[in-house]
């Protein structure tokens, strides 16, 4: 025999089956809420816009990377690179290009520093275009130039998917001003300063990499038969003296001088690396790569 339940005061209790559903809730509504409703929409349109940048970031950053390790495989300067490593740097470019296409709209008029945490690719994109730019000319890019291969390739990009291109039956004259008035991705001064600073690692990479292989500094041709050539030494003492003629930026201070001590290394060490070329380069084997480090440095000379 089952038994029964009792409430407090010894009854049974009666069971006439599942106990209903609560019925929901009536939401209360005032004039306030539209407003926040509203705010709601908009928080959560700018959380999936900054994934969708941070995302797309992330991409590009992964490929400007490849580009320099492919650099890095150059042993001289030359308006030629060889023809594999130039064959993967277009490659890379053209996906890069679908990527800046793909943010373009999102970042336009106040939401470009809105997201400019979230755009830390472009100081690597910067990087990876200086680079190139020196490796074939020896010479630096200003930032108007930059920024208009950057814009360019924001608009390539989407060209190459179709986004809000002209129509193929209109006028063939109207498409590049139709295409220029594609959203693009311009570059800050904070961008190109940054990306410059880390340029300077690379050169310093690049410098220790071709010296130990070809047994000279890295440099171009000379213009005249009489002159001795510029040697990638003294390109890093401009570039390092004009970024310590500089004012301090009103921004990031801390990262600003962390960049200025890290560049500043680089060209003690593409220093070290030319002393130790002309003072004892006839000592030193084939393939012999300096050590840099500054542990082996005597006292009172760092």
């Amino acid at each position: 025999m089952s038994g029964f339940k009792r409430d407090r005061q010894g009854n049974a209790k009666k069971f006439d089956g599942p106990k209903p559903a609560p019925k929901p809730k009536s939401i209360v509504r005032n004039a306030c809420t539209p407003l926040f409703e509203h705010l709601r929409d908009e928080l959560d349109e700018h959380h999936d816009r900054r994934d969708r940048i941070g995302k797309a970031s992330r991409d590009i950053t992964a490929l400007s990377k490849k580009i320099i390790f492919s650099l890095q495989r150059v042993r001289k300067i030359d308006d030629e690179l060889p023809q594999e490593i130039q064959a993967d740097i277009d490659l890379r470019l053209a996906e890069i290009a679908k990527l800046l296409a793909s943010i373009a709209p999102e970042v336009q008029n106040i939401n470009r520093l809105r997201y400019a945490r979230s755009l830390v690719c472009l100081e690597e994109l910067v990087e990876a275009l200086t680079f190139a730019h020196y490796v074939k000319t020896q010479t630096l890019i200003d930032h108007d130039e930059l920024s208009r291969i950057v814009e360019d390739l924001a608009r390539q990009g989407a060209a190459s998917e179709d986004v809000a291109m002209p129509d193929a039956s209109e006028d063939a004259a109207q498409k590049p001003s139709q295409a220029a008035e594609l959203p693009t991705v311009s570059i800050t001064d904070d961008d190109y300063l940054y990306g410059v600073f880390d340029l300077t690692g690379e050169m310093m990479r690049f410098a220790t990499t071709a010296s130990a292989l070809t047994g000279k500094m890295a440099s171009g041709d000379s213009a005249a038969a009489d002159d001795a050539p510029r040697t990638i030494v003294e390109d890093m003492h401009d570039l390092g003296s004009f970024f310590e003629m500089l004012p301090l930026r009103s921004g990031n201070r801390v990262a600003w001088e962390k960049k200025l001590e890290v560049m500043r290394q680089s060209v003690h060490k593409v220093e070290k690396l030319g002393y130790d070329r002309v003072v004892r380069g006839s000592e030193r084997p084939a393939g012999w790569v300096p050590d840099l480090s500054s542990t082996d440095q005597p006292e009172g000379l760092e």
